[in-house]
């Protein structure tokens, strides 16, 4: 109960990255109904694509982990770790642990190009590739042996992101919280030449300008841009898309002598196929320009590049929850303005979604705390529309009845503590711990 003697309504977070940390500090900011939440994750770890999806060498980004992590200092919020839904826990046990259950848990699903030779050695995803830097203990180690051109799909900014990393010098990467695993393969990599392709203009990239500039001005790297990239672009452009146009044109103008690395932007291309025997060997691309509709389309003619690595970067697709009313069509948890509804439109009692999961992979990390705002305003109507009602010994203590150890706050800072010691003996502020292994040994002690 709180200090007003009123039953605290038990909520329960399942995913603790930026949307979910989002929405318990607007459920314990409101003050119409008393809370106590829980937040979940499959981790020990929190923080989802704040830790495992932002690059390590924006600093400045990750600092909103600092301003997320004061959620935890609210004794009415408790992590519980290293329980994943559907396999420790179920929708069922969770509407009958708490009063309401809200859904976080973003978008793990890459998309795929659908063309000839994607299945060979050498073509992966960016989320992968992402995922393996970031020191994520799913992901699988990158071997960079005998690539000496690669090629991102896409013009987002994880595409931007992954050319970044692969035209920086490894020593410019060490003061980040990189594994060193990762480092001694990013030291010993030749990939001379890295290829960005979008099937689109440069006025329709996606990217932001910032971290289009930041790319543009690693040291060593010559920039091209394919000769009818800026054909027929508009005038009138908005003040983004201006930019980037501008700060291409730049780059493929400046000279740079004797460079490390080359940057080649290959826009109005889309891939074809993918050739090779056993691995990938060419990347063959399609010419591309838009037709009366405004559609993408081919114009049938070829070119072929030189390729061992082609990472795809077109985009993530959430997937269904056990259980859980799911829209196929749109990748996302049926609902209306974060309340869960049936396949009938019915709303689910007790059922809330936030961040990708609710309204597809789009906006950036700040675009989840409105988006939870919206979810956390309903969530809290009904709760004040409801009786309070009495609830068992809890999810924590079922799961230990199971033998399911769910790991804590305490083990999470036991983690952090291990990370930044490991760091200091690297002369680094951190140094990520990637190896489940590890990760549990440090939550068992």
């Amino acid at each position: 109960m709180d200090s007003a003697g009123q039953l605290a309504r038990r909520i329960a977070i399942v995913g603790a990255g930026p949307s979910g940390l989002f929405a318990a500090q607007a459920l314990v900011a409101q003050s119409d109904v008393p809370v106590e939440v829980d937040i979940l994750d499959r981790l020990p770890t929190p923080y989802g694509l704040l830790r495992y999806g932002v690059a390590p060498d924006h600093t400045s980004i990750k600092s909103v982990a600092t301003a997320l992590a004061r959620t935890f200092d609210n004794d009415r919020v408790a992590f519980v770790g290293n329980v994943e839904f559907g396999r420790d826990t179920t929708r069922e046990e969770l509407l009958a642990a708490y009063d309401t259950v809200v859904y976080a848990v973003g978008a793990s699903e890459d998309m795929h190009l659908g063309i000839a030779g994607e299945h060979l050695a050498g073509s992966r995803s960016a989320r992968e590739f992402v995922s393996w830097y970031s020191g994520h203990p799913d992901a699988k180690a990158q071997d960079l042996t005998g690539v000496r051109a690669a090629a991102v799909i896409g013009v987002g900014n994880v595409a931007v992101d992954v050319a970044r990393i692969l035209a920086k010098t490894a020593e410019s990467l060490e003061v980040t919280d990189m594994p060193e695993a990762v480092l001694a393969e990013l030291r010993r990599h030749e990939v001379d030449d890295i290829h960005v392709i979008a099937r689109r203009g440069p006025h329709h990239a996606a990217f932001t300008t910032v971290e289009l500039r930041e790319l543009m001005h690693t040291p060593g790297l010559a920039v091209t841009v394919t000769p009818d990239a800026f054909d027929g672009i508009p005038a009138d452009l908005e003040r983004r898309p201006r930019a980037n146009v501008e700060i291409l044109r730049d780059a493929a103008a400046r000279v740079v002598d004797n460079p490390r690395r080359r940057l080649h932007f290959s826009f109005w291309r889309r891939p074809a196929a993918l050739e090779g025997i056993d691995a990938v060997e060419t990347l063959v691309l399609e010419r591309t320009r838009l037709d009366d509709a405004g559609k993408v389309v081919g114009t049938g003619e070829l070119e072929r590049l030189p390729m061992q690595l082609v990472l795809r970067s077109i985009g993530y697709r959430s997937i269904a929850l056990p259980g859980v009313p799911f829209d196929e069509r749109a990748g996302v948890v049926s609902n209306v303005e974060g309340r869960v509804v049936d396949a009938d439109g019915v709303v689910q009692p007790g059922e809330y979604v936030v961040g990708w999961i609710k309204r597809g992979p789009s906006g950036v990390i700040g675009t989840n705390k409105s988006d939870a705002a919206q979810t956390v305003r309903h969530l809290v109507a009904d709760l004040l529309a409801e009786r309070p009602r009495a609830h068992g010994t809890g999810l924590v203590a079922a799961l230990a009845s199971r033998g399911v150890r769910a790991s804590t706050l305490a083990d999470w800072r036991a983690i952090d503590a291990a990370e930044i010691a490991r760091g200091e003996s690297l002369g680094r502020a951190r140094a990520k711990i990637e190896s489940w292994d590890e990760l549990l040994q440090l939550c068992q002690g």
